[in-house]
C-alpha cells in the first residue's frame, strides 16, 4: 500500500472538505465518501506500480527503494493483481455512491480516474515510464480530488478551491519527484524515463525547492477572501511558516544524500505535505471565507 504515501491522497480531501466548512458547505457523508475513493484510488495505483514495475523489470532483488513485495518473493503477482483490480473495484463502488449527490457527469470522470490509476504503470504508453509521471499526479492527486469533492458538498465552485487543488497538486508531485530522484539509476537501466532520468537530479532538486514555495504563495488570496478572529490568524500563518521550513530542511537533506539514505524523505515529503494541510484547514475551519 506504500502507507508513508497516502497523505498525498489525504491531503485533498482534507483540504476541500475544510474549504467546504469555511464557505458553510460542509456535508459529512461526501466528504466521507470521497475520503474512501481518494484512498482506494490511490493503493489501487500502488498496487498497478508495484505490479507492472515486476513485469517490465523496472525493480530489481535489493532495489535502493523499500522492498517490493513481488520482486522480492513475497506476494506471487497472480495476488497482487487480483488484489489491485479487486482495490479499483471497491473504488468504483464507492465512487457510485456519490452519483446521486453530485450527479450522472460523475460516472464518466470516475471511469477517467479508474483508467489513469493503471495507466500510470500499464498499458499502451505508460505514464510513468515517459516523463508524464508528475503530470499524472498534479492532475489525479491535486486538481480532481479537491475540486472534486469541494463540489460534491457545494455543488458548484469556489475560484479559492482551484487554487488549493493547484497548491495540492504541487506538494504531491515533490513526493514523486523524491522517489524518481532516488531511483533514477535503476529507472535509466530499466528503460524506465522518468523526469528525473530525462532531465537529471539537479533540475529535479530545483524543482522540488520551487513547488513547496509556489504552492504555498498560491494561497494568498486565502488570507483577501478570510474573516477570521485572531486563533484563526495564527493558525493560518503558521501553516506556511512552519511547513516551509520543514521542506526547506527536506530539500537540504535531499541534495546532500544519496542511495538509501534517501528513503526516509519520501515520508517526510509526505509528512510535511499533510501536517501543512492539517494546519491550514483547522484555520479555515475556524473561519469563514467571503
Amino acid at each position: 500500500m506504500r502507507l508513508r504515501t497516502l497523505p498525498v491522497s489525504l491531503s485533498g480531501v482534507v483540504m476541500a472538505t475544510a474549504l467546504a466548512k469555511a464557505t458553510g458547505h460542509f456535508s459529512w457523508w461526501p466528504a466521507l465518501l470521497c475520503l474512501m475513493f481518494a484512498l482506494l484510488a490511490q493503493i489501487t495505483s500502488n498496487f498497478a506500480n508495484e505490479y507492472y514495475d515486476y513485469k517490465r523489470g523496472a525493480d530489481k532483488v535489493g532495489r535502493v527503494g523499500p522492498r517490493r513485495g513481488v520482486t522480492e518473493g513475497d506476494i506471487r503477482p497472480v495476488t497482487l493483481l487480483w488484489v489491485t483490480f479487486a482495490t479499483l473495484a471497491a473504488a468504483c463502488v464507492v465512487g457510485c455512491l456519490l452519483i446521486p449527490i453530485g450527479g450522472w457527469w460523475l460516472l464518466p470522470m470516475g471511469i477517467v480516474i479508474a483508467l489513469a490509476a493503471l495507466a500510470y504503470s500499464t498499458g499502451p504508453y505508460p505514464l510513468s515510464y515517459h516523463g508524464l509521471g508528475e503530470l499524472a499526479v498534479f492532475l489525479f492527486f491535486g486538481i480532481v480530488p479537491v475540486t472534486l469533492t469541494y463540489y460534491v458538498q457545494a455543488l458548484h465552485m469556489h475560484p479559492i478551491v482551484i487554487l488549493a487543488s493547484m497548491t495540492i497538486g504541487l506538494l504531491g508531485v515533490n513526493v514523486l519527484l523524491v522517489n524518481n530522484y532516488r531511483d533514477v539509476d535503476d529507472d535509466r537501466e530499466a528503460g524506465k524515463r522518468t523526469s528525473v532520468v530525462i532531465f537529471g537530479r539537479r533540475p529535479a532538486a530545483v524543482a522540488y525547492l520551487i513547488n513547496g514555495y509556489v504552492a504555498v504563495a498560491l494561497l494568498t488570496p486565502l488570507w483577501m477572501l478570510s474573516v477570521f478572529g485572531k486563533w484563526s490568524a495564527f493558525m493560518l500563518l503558521l501553516a506556511p511558516a512552519l511547513y516551509l521550513m520543514m521542506h526547506t530542511l527536506t530539500w537540504r537533506a535531499l541534495i546532500s544524500r544519496d542511495g538509501a539514505a534517501l528513503n526516509p524523505l519520501l515520508g517526510a515529503t509526505a509528512r510535511n505535505m499533510l501536517i501543512f494541510t492539517l494546519l491550514l484547514s483547522a484555520a479555515l475551519i475556524a473561519q469563514r471565507l467571503m
